[in-house]
């Protein structure tokens, strides 16, 4: 399935961010060191996502594949490589990819990960028993993120756990709020969706026949807002 127009010019546009403008404030945000009460908030906020889609996966994972969609510095593609997983690991930024290798444990058990620069989508990449997209898809719009699930989904065996922006009254009020605060405290744009439709479009799609919407859970703090979602095959 080709990606549209709309992906392509906000994939472009989310490179540029996390390679060049972002880089340095990802790479403090992903480590111990100290940060603002607003980056704490997303700190905090994308530990407990993690760990969440993390136990939505099996607990043994040997001779599984898995996709890690968008793995930023590495975190998520570590703890599911300790689970015995063949782990190809995957983001747009060659900075933060080459900081994921960098921060890579010596020992990560059975498991192994192979990290790579380009577009999740990229069906170069293989087929998968898992995949996990983590805050990759919430700057792309509802019908971007159904084409990604679809295509993924055509690569995929198992089940495929993801987040996306809600649309909620708090969310959108806090984007405005966002826009007071420096530009350096911002995130990309990102598009909130509907959970409730995006569930029941999910659930009918022509394309995603075997395949549907499980698990669920959002995760609010401060200023982080992400939904988790979990697709299954039947």
């Amino acid at each position: 399935m080709l990606p549209t127009i709309s992906y392509l010019q906000r994939r472009d546009r989310i490179e540029s961010y996390f390679d060049r403008t972002a880089a340095d404030a990802w790479a403090r945000l992903t480590s111990d060191a100290p940060v603002s009460g607003i980056r704490a908030t997303v700190r905090a906020g994308r530990a407990e996502m993690r760990s969440t889609l993390l136990s939505w996966l099996p607990t043994d994972l040997r001779g599984k594949r898995v996709l890690d969609a968008g793995c930023g510095t590495g975190a998520l593609a570590v703890e599911v490589a300790r689970r015995g997983a063949q782990v190809t690991a995957v983001d747009l930024s060659p900075t933060l990819v080459k900081l994921a290798q960098e921060r890579l444990p010596h020992d990560i058990g059975y498991g192994h990960i192979d990290f790579r620069i380009g577009d999740f989508l990229d069906p170069a990449l293989g087929e998968f028993d898992h995949v996990v997209a983590m805050d990759s898809l919430i700057h792309y719009d509802e019908t971007d993120v159904q084409r990604a699930l679809t295509g993924l989904a055509q690569r995929t065996s198992t089940s495929i756990v993801f987040t996306f922006a809600p649309r909620t009254p708090l969310l959108t009020l806090m984007h405005v709020i966002g826009r007071a605060f420096p530009r350096g405290d911002r995130a990309p744009a990102i598009e909130p969706v509907a959970a409730e439709r995006l569930r029941a479009s999910l659930g009918h799609q022509p394309d995603l026949a075997g395949w549907q919407p499980a698990r669920a859970q959002r995760i609010v703090r401060g200023f982080y807002i992400s939904h988790g979602m979990e697709l299954e095959r039947r």
